[in-house]
């Protein structure tokens, strides 16, 4: 898939981190190493757009719970990770991700208990060195306690001005902008109703100054909306975008509950959306405007969320159910699976900032690569192999390249035992439920 939306057969060539030829008989290095990809598709990698790595800790916890009361439900046992527990999570989390075709992925770490030693930030980054993954990870922040009027306990909230200040050393001490970078920070208050308007405001300029991008939460629910516009004086994106918070550079989570001058405001200032199918469907938030978005030319990728509210963490799956969603929502031709696997790919690389790198297969894109089966039982019969992937059951993942480097083989990752990593997990969920206890 190239950005023609060409279909092409034949032969990929690799050298190093980069594409360097497609086609039928593209001309071959004098060494080389094959890989069969009889009986499978091959695909750019799945890019996702909003994750929290550290959820994976409290999986399959408050399952009949809308948001507000999800978050009240787990907010109190999130107060008590440690940077060990964040790097298990990740790992586990990284691994999960890769074994459902992502080569990209961003997190949204916002919760940094007081008196925690350590760099939870940091924790996360190793993992994803670790795995393989190329990461987008942003500097997540609340200052709005329930002290303040805010949801968070005040023992996960931090001050305007240590938040900027972790945020800089942040950005100075990991971001990579050079291209085909492995690494590249954003900073991220965690929404409307636990960051302060002081420091939305200053993330942004502070983003801006340092050339890194933004991201939050956004127009959720149904009940932040009217929230924002009870005690903010509008709509959740009338509110942010007061704040700086429009812009090529900036991304919102969910973004489910926008009307249409709102959409119409994302087109025109280049504003992108990470469209969280799962998550939203699981905390009953809705169903986003994904047909109306993507008609207006809002750049849409997909976003698992954190592993507390989809505890599948599927990449593959989340095409599936941005289609099958988006026909629930405006009918059988809101969405076709092309379309889908465009927002997993193309779409995804432009919420990132990185179109001329990732997305799609062609010469000079780095090599991040997804090559899935589709040639047993659970797809026999399925003629086009873009619909077996997409509307059929999950496929295995045969390969996954990130950065020319094979890191899933025949459904495993090679570069990190995930069994172990699970084994891990269940020793820092004790541990954190005795901290909470």
């Amino acid at each position: 898939m190239d950005p023609q939306r060409r279909e092409l057969s034949g032969s990929v060539v690799i050298e190093g981190n980069l594409i360097t030829a497609v086609g039928d008989e593209p001309e071959l290095p004098d060494r080389v190493t094959v890989i069969d990809g009889r009986g499978c598709v091959l695909t750019p990698g799945l890019v996702n757009t909003h994750h929290h790595l550290y959820q994976w800790l409290t999986r399959g916890h408050a399952v009949d719970q809308d948001l507000f009361n999800w978050l009240v439900a787990l907010y109190p046992v999130w107060k008590g990770v440690d940077p060990d527990m964040v790097y298990t999570a990740a790992v586990a989390s990284l691994a999960q991700l890769a074994q459902t075709g992502c080569t990209s992925t961003t997190d949204h770490h916002y919760v940094f208990p007081k008196g925690q030693s350590g760099d939870i930030l940091g924790s996360e980054i190793t993992a994803a060195a670790a795995v393989g993954m190329r990461f987008h990870p942003t500097r997540g922040s609340m200052d709005l306690g329930r002290s303040d009027g805010g949801l968070p306990p005040d023992e996960i909230v931090q001050s305007t001005d240590e938040i900027l200040e972790a945020s800089d050393k942040a950005i100075a001490e990991w971001h990579d902008p050079s291209p085909a970078s492995m690494l590249r920070i954003g900073l991220a208050p965690c929404s409307p109703f636990s960051a302060s308007a002081d420091l939305m405001r200053e993330s942004a300029v502070l983003a801006r100054e340092r050339g890194v991008r933004l991201h939050t939460h956004l127009a959720e629910t149904a009940a932040e909306v009217e929230f924002c516009k009870t005690h903010l004086g509008g709509s959740p994106l009338e509110y942010v975008a007061d704040l700086g918070w429009t812009g090529p550079d900036v991304w919102f989570a969910h973004a489910v509950h926008l009307d249409d001058d709102a959409i119409d405001m994302m087109a025109e200032t280049g504003t992108s959306i990470a469209h969280c199918p799962t998550s939203n469907a699981r905390l009953g938030a809705g169903i986003a405007r994904v047909r109306d978005l993507l008609h207006a030319g809002v750049h849409v990728g997909l976003g698992v969320d954190g592993a507390a509210s989809n505890e599948g963490t599927s990449m593959v799956e989340e095409l599936r159910h941005a289609l099958l969603f988006a026909r629930a929502r405006d009918g059988a031709d809101a969405m076709t699976a092309r379309q889908a696997l465009e927002l997993g790919t193309i779409g995804g690389a432009a919420v990132l900032g990185r179109s001329s790198e990732l997305g799609s297969i062609e010469p000079g894109k780095l090599a991040d690569l997804a090559l899935w089966r589709i040639d047993g039982l659970a797809h026999s019969g399925i003629d086009d192999p873009v619909v077996a992937l997409v509307m059929g059951a999950p496929p295995l993942v045969e390969r996954l390249i990130v950065d020319g480097r094979v890191i899933v083989e025949e459904g495993n990752v090679v570069t990190a035992d995930a069994e172990k990593a699970a084994k891990v997990v269940l020793t820092a969920q004790r541990v954190l439920g005795q901290r909470t206890g």
